[in-house]
């Protein structure tokens, strides 16, 4: 096994959020010659740049908006996987939303669950970044969605994450697929069997972790232990 040299730590960025190790056991995912093993689920600005996640996967649960997405890539240093709609956001609003977001930078756009067939046909069709759909159920029609054009499978199926994984993995070999990678390492290490080639990762929120912050300070500690 080669040698891993000395990180390179800041002064002041050596506190950001580090994605579990767990999730490096993963192939990854290529795109545009990047290969993508973490995700960090967040559209929290703070957070995004203070994070060592591969990429960033930004999804929320309201109608897209071109000005919070050109925020997010604003903000990012690493490539960002840009929610479309889907669910609330159908129809030409969605592509339009695809098309938005190509011509702002994003690395791909992602399409919820209840997308219609006919309406990821027509975003792959229209941008020339990678469709990313996700799955929640395990009765999905897999085959039906890579013929309309998507690209990534992204499993967001609770509990039922892995075995969905390894039933899309059995069925196409080469697939791509992102999945959720659960809270603990085990977690993550049975979706990354079961096939999963990245994972998402949902760090703490920014109020969680300035919980604990003030919580020293109101004790007379420092920031950190010295």
């Amino acid at each position: 096994m080669k040698q891993i040299p000395t990180p390179i730590e800041g002064t002041y960025r050596k506190t950001a959020l580090k994605v579990p190790e767990a999730i490096y056991r993963c192939s990854g995912i290529v795109v545009f010659g990047k290969r993508i093993k973490s995700l960090v689920f967040s559209t929290d600005l703070a957070i995004i740049k203070n994070t060592n996640a591969d990429a960033i996967i930004a999804v929320y649960p309201f109608t897209p908006q071109p000005v919070i997405t050109q925020a997010l890539l604003t903000s990012a240093d690493v490539p960002v996987f840009v929610g479309v709609g889907g669910g609330l956001t159908k129809g030409n609003r969605m592509v339009h939303m695809a098309v938005f977001a190509e011509m702002q930078g994003a690395t791909g756009v992602v399409a919820n669950h209840p997308t219609s067939l006919e309406h990821l046909k027509t975003v792959s069709k229209t941008v020339d970044i990678p469709l990313i759909s996700t799955v929640v159920r395990p009765d999905t029609d897999f085959a039906a969605r890579i013929e309309a054009g998507v690209s990534i499978f992204n499993v967001s199926a609770a509990g039922d994450t892995p075995a969905i994984v390894a039933e899309i993995r059995s069925l196409y070999p080469n697939m791509p697929i992102i999945a959720t990678g659960g809270p603990t390492d085990d977690s993550i290490a049975a979706t990354i069997a079961a096939g999963a080639n990245a994972i998402t990762w949902t760090p703490p929120s920014s109020a969680d972790i300035f919980r604990g912050i003030m919580d020293r300070y109101r004790r007379g500690l420092p920031y950190e232990e010295e």
